[in-house]
């Protein structure tokens, strides 16, 4: 009787491992593909340069067709995302957040940033 009590909670912590590892393994399957659509954003914007850089900020983005694929894209790989890019013309510098939210938790970001000229 103890030894199948002992087996049983070997198995129930187990079965919590397992969640765990899971909920580990989206984590960083969300957080590499945020930083993969910012990398492919920066390297569309860089293919773009410089006359197009400000249809990219996020209010004019739907109306350019790459920006608008890219958010596109954006919203089918990850759980409730968002975006915002931000392109400051004195520095030649653009700013791309990513947000993300999985289901039971909290928001995620990344950030990405690079001068473009």
């Amino acid at each position: 009787m103890v030894g199948i009590m002992i087996f049983a909670f070997g198995v129930l912590g187990l079965v919590g491992l397992q969640a765990t590892m899971t909920k580990a393994q989206s984590g960083a399957k969300f957080r590499a593909e945020a930083m993969n659509l910012g990398n492919e954003l920066l390297g569309t914007m860089w293919a773009d340069a410089p006359a197009n850089l400000p249809r990219y900020v996020t209010a004019q983005c739907a109306g350019h067709a790459p920006c608008a694929d890219w958010d596109r894209k954006l919203k089918r790989m990850l759980p409730a995302a968002g975006s915002r890019v931000i392109w400051d013309a004195a520095n030649q510098q653009v700013q791309i957040e990513i947000t993300w939210t999985r289901p039971g938790e909290g928001s995620s970001r990344y950030v990405a940033s690079a001068v473009i000229s």
